[in-house]
C-alpha cells in the first residue's frame, strides 16, 4: 500500500507539471481559420494592487463596450463557468475575467494579510477599470458582479459613476448579519420538516449567527445547498468544478489554486463582511442599476436584495426574477441571462440614457423604474 501510495503521489505530481502550461484560450476565426480582425482572446498577468493578478480578455471585437466579470466568493473565481455558459457575450462586449486579489491564479503565498480588506478590493478594482478604459480607449465600462463580486462592485459603482455605463449584480448582497440568519433559519427549517437528523443535530450544535468559526459557517452553507438554496435544478459544487476543468482555460493547477485561495479570502475578510451591510450606505447612484435575482437563493437571501432594490435611487433601475435558479442565474439559466445582458443592458449602455430601458419589454414579476426627467 505504501507503494501504491506513492506512486499515485508522484503521478499526480507529474500530471499537474505536465498540465502547468497547458491552459490557453482560443482566438476567433474566421470560416477560413483566420484570427478576425479586431478581436481579442488572450489571458495575461498584469500588476494590480502591487501585486501580479490574472485577467483574460476576450471579444470578437475591441470595439464592443467593455464589460468587467467580478466573481463571487471572495477568492471564488468564475471566469471558466462564465466562458463556459455565457461565451455568447463575447460577441457583443469586450469581456473582462479578472481573478481577483488572493482568487485562483491571483492566489500567492506571499500576500499581505492587511491587504485582504474591501476597501483594497475596490481599489484595485478601480485600477482594472483604468487600464480597461486606457487600453480599449472607452470612457466607460459595464460591472458586472455576482455574489461577493457585487460588494465592490456597488461600492464602486456609486463612487465613479464618471466610469461606469451600468452596473449589474446577481445575487446582490445587502444585509450580511441578517442574510445569515434567514439562510441559518432556511436550513434548519429544511432539515427539520424533511427529517435530517444529521442536518439538525449539526444545525443546533451551531447555533444561530454570528458565527464562532468560518467551518460553522461552511457547514450552513453547506445544508442550504443540500436543501436548494444555492442550486435550484441539478447543478451542485461538484458539477460546476467539474466544468471548469473541462475549459480550455483551466486545469488541476486551478483546482489546487482555488483551494488555497478560497480558503485564504475568506479567513481574512470574514470580520469585515460578517458585519456588512451596504443598504445601509449605498443607495444613491447617478448610473443604471440592475439586480438579477435567483427565486430560491438562501444562500444571499435574495428578499433582501429586493428589499435593498426597493430603497435604491437611479436614473433608472430594473430588477429581473429568474424564476428557475437559486444563488446561480448565470449558470441556472445561461440563456436567458444572456438575453437580459444583450437586450437590456447592452442597449441602454449604448443609448447613454434610460430610454431603451423604459420601452423594452418588462417582463412578467419583474420590476422597472425611472426618473421623469430620463424620459422627458
Amino acid at each position: 500500500m505504501p507503494g501504491s501510495a506513492f506512486l499515485c503521489h508522484t503521478a499526480a505530481a507529474v500530471l499537474l507539471l505536465l498540465c502547468s502550461g497547458c491552459v490557453h484560450t482560443v482566438p476567433f476565426r474566421d470560416a477560413t481559420g483566420n484570427i478576425i480582425p479586431g478581436s481579442i482572446a488572450s489571458m495575461e498577468t498584469i500588476i494590480i494592487g502591487g501585486i501580479p493578478q490574472n485577467i483574460w480578455f476576450r471579444g470578437i471585437s475591441t470595439s464592443n463596450p467593455p464589460l468587467i466579470l467580478l466573481h463571487g466568493g471572495p477568492g471564488a473565481s468564475e471566469s471558466a463557468l462564465f466562458r463556459h455558459y455565457n461565451s455568447l457575450l463575447e460577441q457583443h462586449f469586450t469581456v473582462v475575467y479578472w481573478e481577483q486579489r488572493g482568487t485562483g491564479r491571483s492566489f500567492h503565498s506571499n500576500i499581505p494579510p492587511e491587504s485582504m480588506s474591501i476597501a483594497q478590493f475596490v481599489h484595485d478594482l478601480d485600477e482594472v477599470v483604468e487600464y480597461v478604459r486606457h487600453r480599449f480607449n472607452k470612457e466607460k465600462v459595464i460591472l458586472v458582479g455576482h455574489s461577493w463580486g457585487t460588494v465592490p462592485g456597488i461600492i464602486h459603482a456609486g463612487q465613479h459613476p464618471e466610469k461606469i455605463s451600468a452596473y449589474v449584480g446577481i445575487a446582490q448582497v445587502a444585509d450580511v448579519p441578517e442574510g445569515r440568519r434567514l439562510s441559518y433559519g432556511f436550513a434548519l427549517s429544511e432539515a427539520k420538516n424533511r427529517g435530517n437528523a444529521k442536518a439538525v443535530s449539526e444545525l443546533e450544535a451551531i447555533g444561530p449567527p454570528p458565527y464562532a468559526s468560518l467551518d460553522e459557517r461552511l457547514t450552513t452553507a453547506g445544508w442550504v445547498e443540500r436543501f436548494g438554496g444555492i442550486f435550484h435544478t441539478n447543478l451542485s459544487t461538484g458539477k460546476l468544478i467539474w466544468t471548469a476543468l473541462n475549459t480550455d482555460e483551466a486545469n488541476l493547477i486551478d483546482l489546487i489554486k482555488f483551494g488555497q485561495g478560497n480558503r485564504f479570502s475568506l479567513v481574512q475578510l470574514e470580520n469585515e463582511i460578517s458585519r456588512l451591510d451596504l443598504s445601509e450606505r449605498y443607495r444613491s447612484f447617478r448610473i443604471p442599476i440592475f439586480f438579477l435575482l435567483g427565486r430560491y437563493d438562501k444562500h444571499v437571501p435574495a428578499t433582501l436584495a429586493e428589499r435593498y432594490f426597493e430603497t435604491i435611487e437611479a436614473p433608472c433601475k430594473r430588477l429581473v426574477w429568474f424564476e428557475n435558479s437559486a444563488h446561480n442565474p448565470p449558470f441556472e439559466e445561461p440563456a436567458r441571462f444572456n438575453r437580459i445582458l444583450i437586450e437590456e443592458v447592452l442597449p441602454v449602455v449604448n443609448s447613454v440614457d434610460c430610454k431603451s430601458l423604459q420601452h423594452s419589454s418588462c417582463l412578467m414579476n419583474d420590476a422597472c423604474s425611472f426618473r421623469n426627467e430620463d424620459y422627458i
